[in-house]
């Protein structure tokens, strides 16, 4: 040893063994963190189901502070590794979806726009992807139920019932927005009260299995307002787009004082469209840090907006095969997107006029019959592929009659390990 440093110690200036802080003990951030308890949603304070800007903040957070979401699935399910097709048909959807918060924004007012800038998400170990019959945008071809179940960690996603499939980490939050204010509920309940009058799908309120049940629930003080998280609207929520990852931000409306931030939802990966109805569905813990763009609310007339850097050069493939579909179909057939208009003209037609979703269809079902034929897939584990990984992408919009959607899926997906 060498005899100053031993000299130093012999009289006890300095420690043989110090005691000196790891950086891992110095902390430069500010953070909320808004936990989950219980197992499910109902069992947790800090939870919700529904929207309506009676419900309750669960915590307060100022502009700059990192918060910490603790979210749950999708579902709000008991699925895990070992589930069934059967287990699928057990889940209750008055359920969805679980959101963690409202959390409210300090100093945020009714017409500023909260910006919202994802920092991280740490994905649970488990995630799952599902064919429910009745949903998805192939509901009519798949009628009966599919569970795929994956194994999560930050790289990759490997599921038993996908075999020879890795889907690469790409986690963003499927449900994320703000607080409707009353004039919003109203407005909102209106237009999709007059649609499915009209026959579409809209989704009424559900006192059932709504949370929080006081506001929400069957005595709940307005059971008759609170809106489903199904729909994305002018708020956020349930948009499921898959560029909003780490490093974007999120421009959402306030309608009320704190705006009421909430995340749920979140996605290991997706593929634009989300078609078979789910993407890889699991429960994370969110990081996000908000700003306050004051007045800015008045330039969002129709939906959030997002911005971000080089995020979505990572997004695309390294090496893909794409199918193109144009608004074709049988004659005779009628598609399940246009009963509600119930015309007479459009069964006996083999080619509609500019139509995307019919497009959609079309590219979409020729990359779950190129999946089948050339990698072995079941038409089961084909939809799901598409609905993780494939994106479904507007060509043309201008081209009439014959709009052009393109199916692309990356072919790195199928790599051995």
């Amino acid at each position: 040893m060498n005899k100053w440093l031993a000299a130093l110690l012999s009289f006890g200036l300095i420690s043989a063994w110090p005691a000196a802080a790891d950086t891992s003990d110095v902390k430069t951030q500010s953070t909320v963190v808004v936990g989950k308890r219980g197992a499910h949603c109902v069992d947790d304070p800090s939870c919700f189901n529904r929207y309506h800007p009676a419900i309750k903040p669960a915590a307060r957070a100022k502009p700059g502070q990192l918060i910490v979401f603790e979210t749950r699935d999708a579902l709000d399910s008991d699925l895990n590794v070992t589930s069934k097709p059967k287990d699928v048909m057990a889940v209750d959807l008055n359920l969805v979806h679980p959101m963690t918060g409202p959390v409210h924004i300090e100093g945020a007012k009714r017409g500023d726009v909260l910006a919202v800038t994802l920092v991280d998400i740490a994905p649970d170990e488990y995630g799952y992807t599902t064919i429910v019959p009745g949903f998805g945008f192939l509901r009519d071809l798949y009628t009966e139920p599919f569970i795929a179940n994956w194994q999560l960690n930050r790289l990759e996603a490997v599921s038993n019932e996908v075999p020879g499939v890795r889907i690469p980490f790409r986690g963003f939050m499927g449900s994320v927005g703000t607080l409707p204010g009353k004039p919003e509920v109203d407005a909102w309940l209106a237009r999709e009260t007059q649609l499915g009058q009209a026959g579409g799908i809209a989704l009424p309120p559900q006192p059932t299995g709504a949370l929080p049940a006081a506001v929400c629930g069957p005595n709940g003080s307005n059971a008759g307002e609170c809106l489903r998280t199904i729909p994305p609207r002018e708020n956020g929520g349930n948009m499921d787009i898959k560029q909003m990852v780490v490093g974007t931000t999120l421009l959402v409306p306030c309608f009320i004082d704190g705006c009421g931030l909430f995340v749920g939802d979140v996605h290991y990966a997706q593929g634009d469209g989300e078609v078979a109805g789910t993407a890889i569905e699991m429960g994370a813990k969110v990081t996000v840090r908000t700003e306050i763009r004051r007045g800015m609310a008045s330039m969002m007339k129709s939906g959030p907006h997002f911005e971000g850097g080089s995020q979505l050069k990572a997004l695309e493939p390294d090496r893909f095969h794409a199918t193109v579909g144009y608004p074709l179909k049988a004659a005779g057939e009628m598609p399940p997107y246009h009963t509600y208009l119930d015309s007479k003209k459009i069964g006996p037609l083999s080619n509609l006029s500019e139509d995307l979703t019919l497009a959609a269809r079309a590219s979409l079902i020729e990359m779950i019959n190129w999946l089948q034929k050339t990698q072995g897939l079941t038409r089961e584990q084909a939809y799901v592929v598409t609905s993780v990984a494939c994106d479904v992408r507007i060509g043309n919009l201008v081209d009439l009659p014959n709009y052009a959607v393109s199916t692309i899926c990356p072919l790195e997906i199928f790599d051995k390990k």
